[in-house]
């Protein structure tokens, strides 16, 4: 390819990334609006979920898919699809519509963000792919900025169903620059080299496994529905895991794992997805809760932690080809996410909003740094053959984190604030906490004017004992993440040509 021709592609890739990042963010936006009209507040919370599940389950399944018949058609396929499912979204007369669309949705978001980051692998040697992983880790915290406020816009100017009709025309300029300036792939594999049934038995091992945590928001751990589905995902993962040792092309070669690189990134993924959603989850919580902030735009309450993730990202995709040992980058950036997370922890119903502010900025400098290291260490340890697989198994894990960090993290808080507010409420207050459903009517404005200052504050300072809990428990795995961290083997950034090694090889042969 020409210099210009790569620019080009990269410009059309790095679309791509902000229409799948751009949804993520803008929608939550326009739910409460989205409820109110199609009467739904029983599936408010499957509008995520069904996205979830599907986005989570398809990108190992595209990741390998991409390596075995070229990543131009999933990019393509994965963008255009996703804009007609947009459309579907838009259309939507009630939430059960929504909900099949928004999973339909998902499956496309699943094979774009598979390729994005293999396609940019493809394009760039190593050196210079660190340097764009950076630059697309900021297009993801732009889009998570971004989204918020343009939600928040276009809900009250024009209608909701525009939050889902914006894809449309960042879509298809984003399609017309890939076909334009995107190769394809000479490649020799044929439908029979699928691992079709390998697919299902991931599928079914991970559509239970995402539903029975993401439910556990109304629902105990310890319940019927939660263990049943957990028992199908473990005997489906016994399966799916037996499957794959016997097939020449599995969807997820479990030999990589013999690779330290890969497997240390892989886990660090899981970690600081863990800890960063339960950030970016619960620090509305501190907002309007605890220190009592209206959310007229809730876009701007986490924009500090996307400053700093953009920030930290863009620079460490520079620093990564200068400095020899790159791991203490990704350990350091670890250890400053713990800091904030601590820092977080210590709230109150007194802190500066500033102190919230720079909290949340460490955090996001953390995150920065270790999205494109671990991303980027990652593929230039492997064949290039790989490429996809392991490109997609970081975003997988990272995925998977974040749906048990949400999970896990709100059962801490749901499980300590009753006993909280129970210690702190004043005797005389304890029927009118009651009546006013303890700590949800301090979300509520209309409400807030109805209860006692006594008991406001009350509510407020135990509201922050649980945050407090919640945070240090993300910073704990945020501090296991720095300590394995120590462990990554460093891979020389070096030429594509020094990485493409003997295509006959076995991948075990990458782990040693």
């Amino acid at each position: 390819m020409t210099r210009n021709a790569r620019i080009l592609a990269t410009v059309g890739v790095g679309l791509a990334l902000f229409l799948a990042a751009l949804d993520q963010t803008i929608v939550g936006t326009a739910l409460p609006r989205i409820v109110a009209e199609l009467n739904g507040l029983d599936y408010y919370a499957w509008v995520a979920t069904s996205y979830l599940v599907t986005s989570t389950t398809l990108t190992p399944i595209a990741g390998k898919l991409g390596d075995l018949f070229g990543r131009k058609p999933f990019l393509l396929g994965g963008m255009i699809g996703f804009v007609l499912a947009s459309a579907l979204c838009g259309q939507a007369q009630n939430m059960l519509e929504l909900v099949a669309f928004r999973g339909l949705q998902g499956v496309f978001g699943g094979v774009l963000f598979a390729s994005v980051f293999a396609t940019i692998g493809d394009l760039y040697a190593p050196a210079q792919r660190a340097k764009l992983q950076g630059v697309f880790g900021g297009i993801f915290g732009l889009a998570s900025v971004v989204g918020p406020t343009v939600g928040g816009y276009l809900t009250d100017n024009l209608s909701w169903r525009w939050v889902f009709y914006v894809n449309v025309p960042v879509g298809v300029l984003a399609v017309a620059v890939c076909v334009i300036t995107l190769p394809m792939v000479v490649h020799k594999a044929s439908w029979r080299d699928i691992d079709f049934a390998g697919a299902f038995a991931l599928a079914a091992t991970l559509v239970p496994l995402l539903v029975a945590l993401s439910i556990t928001r109304d629902h105990e751990f310890t319940s019927v529905e939660v263990l049943s589905l957990l028992a199908v995902a473990a005997v489906m993962a016994v399966v799916f895991f037996v499957l794959e040792r016997r097939t020449p092309h599995p969807v997820v070669p479990f030999d990589l794992w013999k690779n330290p690189t890969f497997a240390v990134s892989t886990i660090i993924g899981f970690l600081l997805g863990f800890s960063m959603f339960g950030a970016i989850l619960y620090v509305s919580l501190i907002y309007q809760g605890v220190l009592g902030i209206p959310a007229t735009n809730s876009g701007l309450l986490i924009t500090p932690l996307m400053v700093g993730l953009i920030t930290a990202s863009v620079i460490t995709g520079q620093l990564m080809v200068r400095i020899k040992r790159y791991r203490y980058l990704g350990t350091v950036g670890l250890v400053i996410m713990t800091g904030g997370l601590l820092l977080l922890a210590q709230v109150g119903v007194g802190t500066p909003e500033i102190e919230v502010v720079r909290d949340l900025v460490l955090v996001g400098l953390g995150v920065g740094i270790g999205m494109p290291l671990y991303l980027n260490a990652t593929q230039s340890a492997v064949d290039a053959r790989y490429l996809g697989v392991v490109s997609s198994q970081i975003q997988f894990w990272r995925n998977i984190g974040s749906t048990v960090g949400v999970a896990i993290l709100g059962a801490v808080l749901s499980h300590e604030l009753p006993q909280k507010i129970a210690e702190v409420v004043p005797p005389q207050f304890a029927s009118i906490a009651a009546a006013s459903g303890n700590a949800q009517a301090i979300f509520d404005p209309s409400s807030i004017a109805r209860i006692p200052p006594q008991l406001l504050v009350a509510i407020r300072s135990a509201l922050a004992s649980a945050t407090h809990d919640v945070f240090v428990y993300a910073a704990i795995v945020s501090a296991v993440a720095a300590v394995i961290s120590l462990f990554l083997q460093e891979v020389p950034l070096r030429g594509r040509e020094q990485i493409q090694r003997r295509e006959s090889e076995p991948v075990a042969a990458y782990g040693k």
